[in-house]
């Protein structure tokens, strides 16, 4: 009987694929941020759309934390962003002599660096701020040390106010602050600042065509960026500098199973959206040109290629 049951049970098996399901897991950041969602949404389009992957969502500390499990193989894809990604893959800042072997699948959501002032201040360009009290960003954050990072290759001042988004927003109201830079929610000011504007008059601040330049030729860490008109109401068009959110991965990610996860996003319409909104109805595509900073994975790269896109020599991993 044993012998019997044991031939069944290995006709039975036959029947199914000889193989288990690679497990892809994706790092994210905390699973209170909305980006987590977002990457739960990743998975489901992976699982959806990719075969033989079963993708899982991983809890993690965000993009440094990110970078050190795909370095270690601990994770296969995660959340990074860009200005992070391109210290990792030069081998600089806090990975100064140890660059990372990187490549950047996808860019789904932009970080614009609104430079904010009170109208009433008087201040029209970003020169205007020297000796004018002003929070380059909230103590502590990737908005602060980029901040200051930006004016210090500019060569531009100003008399900084430190503080917390309360603290600050605050003082912007009463006039002890004269403004503050804060991340935009892809092309729209932020909630801290629309609140600020309910009552009080701003004024945006862009940068100029050689502050431009200057930027894209001193840090290549950050992106330089055109937002149009109404990123608030009354806003007109204007230029700053900033960093993405996207998805990387290491070369223990294969070819084609990046090309599948990439070709997934890119031709979803729907799933990501309702997970964030600031990626509902955007093209990926141009996102990721305009933001990325390090070459793309070979799978992404393929997947660009096939539909004719352009990739620029210092985004083409082929070129490298």
């Amino acid at each position: 009987m044993m012998k019997i049951a044991l031939a069944g049970a290995m006709a039975i098996g036959l029947s199914f694929p000889a193989f288990a399901q690679q497990k892809l897991l994706i790092g994210s950041t905390s699973a209170s941020s909305s980006h987590y969602g977002y990457f739960v949404a990743v998975a489901k389009l992976i699982n959806d759309n990719v075969a033989d992957i079963e993708a899982s969502v991983v809890e993690t500390g965000a993009t440094m934390d990110n970078l050190r499990r795909i370095e270690r193989k601990q994770i296969d894809l995660g959340l990074v962003t860009t200005n992070v990604a391109q210290h990792a893959v030069a081998g600089t800042n806090k990975f100064e002599g140890h660059a990372m072997d990187l490549g950047l699948l996808w860019v789904y959501t932009g970080a614009p660096q609104n430079v904010i002032v009170r109208d009433d201040a008087g201040v029209e360009s970003l020169a205007g701020l020297a000796d004018v009290r002003f929070n380059p960003g909230i103590k502590g954050s990737a908005t602060e040390s980029t901040t200051e990072a930006v004016f210090n290759a500019l060569g531009l001042s100003a008399d900084y106010v430190r503080g917390s988004t309360t603290d600050v927003v605050d003082m912007i109201k009463d006039n002890r602050v004269a403004g503050y830079v804060k991340s935009g929610a892809g092309e729209k000011l932020d909630s801290s600042t629309i609140d600020i504007a309910t009552f009080t008059p701003i004024r945006v601040l862009g940068l100029t065509d050689d502050q431009k330049a200057t930027l894209i030729e001193k840090m290549p860490d950050v992106s330089v960026v055109d937002v149009p008109a109404g990123a608030a109401d009354g806003v007109p068009a204007y230029t700053t500098w900033s960093f993405g959110v996207g998805v990387g991965a290491g070369p223990n990610l294969s070819e084609e199973t990046a090309y599948q996860i990439v070709k997934a996003a890119m031709e979803d319409k729907e799933v990501q959206g309702a997970a964030m909104a600031s990626v509902k109805g955007v093209d990926l595509a141009k996102l990721t040109l305009q933001y990325a900073t390090i070459p793309l994975h070979p799978g992404a790269a393929k997947w660009f290629r096939e539909q004719g896109i352009e990739i620029p020599a210092r985004l083409d991993p082929a070129k490298q």
